[in-house]
């Protein structure tokens, strides 16, 4: 009988296990091949840690993020598996479905080792500014080798179905909206003040963008930033004035109220919107105006929206993560979600369309911060690392010049120079590496040869195998220890591969989607690769996610 028993039971275990690891019904080509939504938003909030969600949740009202987390999908153990976990690479990855690897975006900028030079993820030398003179509009996707799951919706739609891409950050509209776009905007501040394009898309500004900027919505938010609720009810984050921020030029402390419209002028001119939540605001604005412009959503092909919220990024690396303008951010980021929720809900219809919200990378607390609550961080200095290790190289090997780069945490060999030495590259990684891991506050060193032969499974090493493109990236990786960066003693920054800047929120909504949650651990990788079944249209060219079945409603 105890056997019989047992029997049973591990017969429960395995049918348990293979409710979980299996679809949970047939494939229905009646009903799934006509229930695909008419638009797909991907709304990517930049530097959203997971639990800004849960932190700031009592002060969202019910439009926005509780709307979102209510009625979608919710996977709470979302993250990114490669690195560096930079806004470029974070984008490109969650739209391709693949990471750095394959799509060859290995950050926002990198040195180029066959033209000697650094490149910009997106900048474009063979293409005009549309909308402006200014060097700003020279943006493309040419770097991006694979193609997004828009560019395969187009494909699949024979181009009907349309894809717009809308940040402030060209990089974060230009990436998501791949290869095959309508059209991708960003917004150009200084002295103008305008969303711009370029030629890579269309030859001048279509009329509603022109309309738009001639509206003065920018101008409207070059006002006072007050926090919405009391700040006392903030309780959430740090202290108003504190040694950890940055602030704008112009004003003496880091505290409420920033008089915009006075800072203005020593502080970017219009660009000093980036770093206030009314740089989401007006992206939310000018989303809601290409629903209109580009009719989206309004006939059988399916469209593409891709918008980012790039301020909650500049806001970050302004006063840091622990900060009450971080916090007044997000209570207002969660208004302009409603806002753009409802425009949907009457443009496109409630039910008509889906949305998926997560972020391109996290935020590290500030380590200076951290110092004084007794938490292991720091502060990485890359000059004086530089300088010791072309000592130490010059002494083994008799030269100068055996290193050409370092940047992105990688250095880059001179091969002009190691090939004249005659010196083994295997040899010089070895050599690299052991003076290396002998260094403070370097916790790990990857070489090429490593990287090109072997396969990892533990995180880390996973993470930088899945951020080496063998063609693009350099010869020896380096992996600081955690909560230790290279950046000022103020504000927060990001790049590495640890929880706080890989967790991130991932919540599917709308159309053909689910309530509910989970705590299985899925990639950003996945996105692209879910949002491809829903549509039933072809996974990204390099995709390597896997649909998240579990989200679905049927």
């Amino acid at each position: 009988m105890r056997y019989f028993i047992q029997i049973v039971l591990l017969s429960f275990c395995f049918a348990t296990v293979s409710a979980q690891e299996a679809p949970q019904r047939s494939f229905d080509p009646e009903k799934d091949l006509h229930a695909t939504p008419k638009l797909v938003v991907g709304v990517v909030v930049d530097q959203m840690r997971y639990d800004y969600i849960t932190r700031f949740w009592n002060h969202f009202g019910d439009d926005g993020f509780k709307r979102l987390v209510s009625e979608g999908f919710n996977l709470r153990n979302n993250h990114f598996n490669y690195i560096p976990t930079y806004t470029g690479p974070g984008h490109a990855s969650i739209y391709t479905g693949t990471s750095p690897q394959t799509h060859g975006i290995i950050g926002n900028n990198w040195y180029d080792k066959f033209d000697k030079e650094y490149v910009y993820c997106v900048e474009d030398s063979t293409i005009d500014p549309v909308g402006t003179e200014d060097e700003a509009g020279k943006m493309s996707p040419h770097r991006l080798i694979t193609t997004t799951v828009a560019d395969e919706n187009r494909l699949h739609t024979q181009m009907r179905g349309k894809t717009i891409g809308i940040a402030l950050k060209d990089r974060g509209a230009v990436l998501p909206a791949g290869h095959t776009a309508s059209a991708a905007y960003w917004f150009h501040g200084q002295d103008e003040g305008r969303w711009i394009t370029s030629s890579f898309y269309t030859k001048q500004l279509p009329q509603w963008v022109q309309k738009f900027n001639a509206s003065g919505k920018a101008d409207s938010y070059l006002k006072p930033w007050t926090t919405l609720s009391d700040i006392n009810t903030y309780i959430e984050s740090g202290t108003d004035i504190n040694n950890f921020e940055g602030g704008f030029k112009g004003k003496a402390d880091t505290g409420f109220p920033y008089d915009l419209k006075s800072l203005k002028e020593q502080n970017g001119g219009y660009d000093i919107l980036k770093a206030t939540p009314y740089g989401n605001s007006l992206t939310a604005d000018f989303a809601i105006a290409a629903l209109d412009g580009e009719q989206l959503g309004q006939d059988a092909d399916t469209d593409f929206l891709t918008v980012s919220f790039s301020s909650t990024d500049y806001v970050g690396h302004n006063f840091g993560v622990n900060s009450k303008e971080v916090q007044d951010t997000y209570v207002r980021l969660d208004r302009d979600l409603g806002k753009l929720l409802k425009a949907l809900d009457q443009k496109v219809g409630e039910g008509n369309y889906t949305l998926f919200l997560t972020s391109d990378h996290g935020g590290v607390q500030v380590p200076a911060y951290l110092e004084t609550v007794g938490i292991p961080s720091g502060y990485f200095e890359w000059d004086k690392l530089k300088k010791e290790l072309n000592n130490f190289l010059s002494s083994k090997f008799q030269k100068d010049n055996l290193v050409e780069n370092i940047s992105n945490n990688q250095i880059f060999f001179n091969y002009d120079e190691v090939l004249k030495m005659d010196i083994s590259s295997e040899e010089l990684q070895q050599e690299i590496m052991h003076f290396l891991l002998q260094y403070e506050n370097i916790s790990r060193v990857f070489t090429r040869s490593q990287l090109q032969s072997a396969s990892f499974s533990e995180k880390i090493a996973s993470a930088v195998d899945n951020g080496f493109n063998q063609k693009r990236s350099g010869d020896v990786a380096i992996i600081l220890d955690p909560s230790v960066i290279s950046y000022s003693r103020t504000g927060s920054t990001h790049g590495s591969g640890n929880n706080y800047d890989t967790h991130a929120p991932l919540i599917f909504f709308g159309k053909g989607i689910k309530a509910g949650n989970s705590l299985e651990r899925t990639e950003i990788v996945d996105i692209a690769p879910t949002i491809s079944a829903l549509l039933g249209i072809p996974f990204p060219n390099g995709a390597t996610g896997r649909p998240l079945y579990m989200v679905f409603a049927r």
